[in-house]
């Protein structure tokens, strides 16, 4: 299964951090390059432990759908979210918190399978991790951005 991990240094406190991180509406700011929506369950503010959300998006010229869950949560330090359905065979993206000299690193640990088994390790390695690499990024730069204007 592939991992894509990510650090993330923020001139932030943890709380604005990992809240940011969490909130519905960030992250469709975040993302509008691929036009990302929530359009199902939690739909707007802070998700907590046990909820979902189901966002709808276009990549690769192809409008999809997937339903994530909290399936972790601890407040401030970190929280994970798992793919209930959606394009992938599985994914689970692990957010992670930790103050260090007056900053916030934030760790990004997403790992995910894609289906159709030879095809689908295939198209990991030759453009979709790198794909997805590039949105985590996008989207923790813009937190950082938005974190460190507060």
């Amino acid at each position: 299964m592939p991992l894509i991990k990510t650090e993330t240094v923020i001139k932030a406190d943890l709380k604005t951090c990992f809240d940011l991180a969490r909130n519905i509406d960030v992250h469709q700011e975040s993302l509008k390059c691929s036009c990302e929506m929530a359009i199902d369950g939690k739909v707007s503010g802070l998700i907590e432990l046990g909820e979902s959300v189901t966002w709808e998006a276009r990549h690769f010229g192809f409008v999809q759908h997937l339903t994530s869950k909290i399936t972790e949560f601890k407040a401030s330090n970190y929280f994970v979210d798992e793919m209930v359905s959606g394009a992938f065979k599985c994914f689970k993206h692990k957010y992670i918190f930790h103050e260090s000299e007056n900053r916030t690193i934030m760790t990004d640990l997403f790992y995910f399978e894609s289906p159709y088994g030879i095809l689908g390790k295939f198209a990991d390695a030759l453009f979709l991790k790198k794909y997805m690499t590039k949105l985590i990024e996008t989207r923790n730069n813009f937190l950082k951005e938005k974190a460190e204007a507060v």
